[in-house]
């Protein structure tokens, strides 16, 4: 990386002390996320607070960095195509429960009380919940941050 790089990069978004905070935490936020969205049917949480969570570390960086900088690395089509994978995973555990008889019946075994796969489809549900409001989330802070930049 070139010095006329390296300038632009450091002029976009906050100060460096921010930035600097911004990598030590995001990584921790997300890792939090992720977990609440994997152990939501054993403790309060599941899809929806682990899915903010996970948004939220998303619209840390990018207000940290700046817009231009996060939409490099989260493209408009990526935030898409993974908010529509997020969908179709809860359609599709909801579809398989259907061809058992019941809308969302539990195909899975239950397995052992207080076990991370201990819960059926539940889990499954979780993670496709987590990725359809942590990804939609974003995409509607994208959104406001984009027509905000296209106002000026």
């Amino acid at each position: 990386m070139n010095i006329k790089n390296q300038d632009s990069y450091t002029e976009t978004g906050m100060t460096l002390i921010v930035k600097t905070v911004t990598r030590l935490t995001v990584g921790l936020i997300l890792v939090y996320g992720i977990y609440i969205v994997l152990h939501g049917h054993l403790s309060p949480g599941g899809g929806f607070a682990g899915g903010v969570i996970i948004a939220l570390s998303f619209v840390h960086l990018m207000l940290a960095f700046g817009r231009d900088i996060a939409l490099r690395k989260v493209s408009k089509n990526t935030v898409s195509i993974l908010e529509s994978i997020g969908a179709l995973m809860f359609l599709s555990i909801a579809i398989a429960g259907f061809l058992g008889g019941v809308f969302f019946l539990n195909i899975l075994d239950k397995g052992s009380p207080f076990r991370l796969f201990s819960a059926g489809t539940i889990p499954l549900s979780n993670i496709a919940i987590g990725l359809k409001v942590g990804v939609g989330l974003f995409a509607i802070f994208l959104t406001l941050v984009i027509l905000e930049g296209s106002k000026r």
